[in-house]
């Protein structure tokens, strides 16, 4: 199977929210604002539902490689793999 696309700009991403993390945690230490904190952290929350849904669709779209002479079955178990990475969505 070829490689994930999107695995280098999904670590990517999470890098960025990884750094910005760590940014969040300083303004909690520091006594920022509330209310600031708060945006914060929701734009963390943000980027990390972003990359986790990315990610689960690469995942799908890597594994599920239905070809012309698999048969019903062989399909229906690829979608039936699948279908546990779907809830991650």
């Amino acid at each position: 199977m070829d490689k994930h696309t999107h695995h280098p700009e999904i670590v990517s991403r999470l890098k960025r929210a990884s750094g910005h993390l760590v940014k969040v945690i300083a303004m909690i230490e520091s006594g920022q604002e509330c209310e600031a904190v708060a945006q914060q952290l929701q734009a963390v929350s943000n980027a990390l539902v972003t990359a986790k849904r990315q990610y689960v669709s690469d995942h799908i779209e890597h594994c599920l490689d239905v070809q012309d002479d698999m048969s019903m079955r062989d399909v229906v178990a690829q979608v039936k793999a699948m279908k546990v990475m779907t809830k991650y969505l």
